[in-house]
């Protein structure tokens, strides 16, 4: 299992940047496809974007591509959002997430997929 902690929101003007961070422990983390969700206040939770467990395949969804990217760092057990040209209808809690994938190397969009889950950090961007 790993312990996941997220790191690096905050408030930011509109067409500014953020990078988010989240930090998993344990050994195991190159085992993991990560995600990352977000969810404003009287909406539902969503994907925003996903990296597989080697990092070499990425997705996000269509409302931040071009503007966000994922990474990851397996020796740091570490992934990131970087989030560019922010829009105030990003704002949100964003929460980073943890799939299990034993016996493939790719990317998981489903959040009922997911094992484990941070407990999030709020992102404002102010118009």
């Amino acid at each position: 299992q790993v312990q996941l902690v997220e790191s690096g929101g905050g408030l930011v003007q509109a067409g500014g940047s953020l990078r988010l961070s989240c930090a998993a422990s344990g050994r195991s983390f190159s085992s993991y496809a990560m995600g990352w969700f977000r969810q404003a206040p009287g909406k539902e939770r969503e994907f925003v974007c996903a990296i597989s467990r080697s990092g070499g395949i990425t997705y996000c969804t269509d409302s931040v591509k071009g503007r966000f990217t994922i990474s990851r760092d397996n020796a740091k057990n570490t992934v990131y959002l970087q989030m560019n040209s922010l829009k105030p209808e990003d704002t949100a809690v964003y929460y980073c997430a943890a799939a299990l994938l034993i016996y493939s190397d790719y990317y998981v969009i489903q959040s009922e997929q997911y094992d484990y889950w941070g407990q999030g950090t709020q992102v404002t961007v102010s118009s």
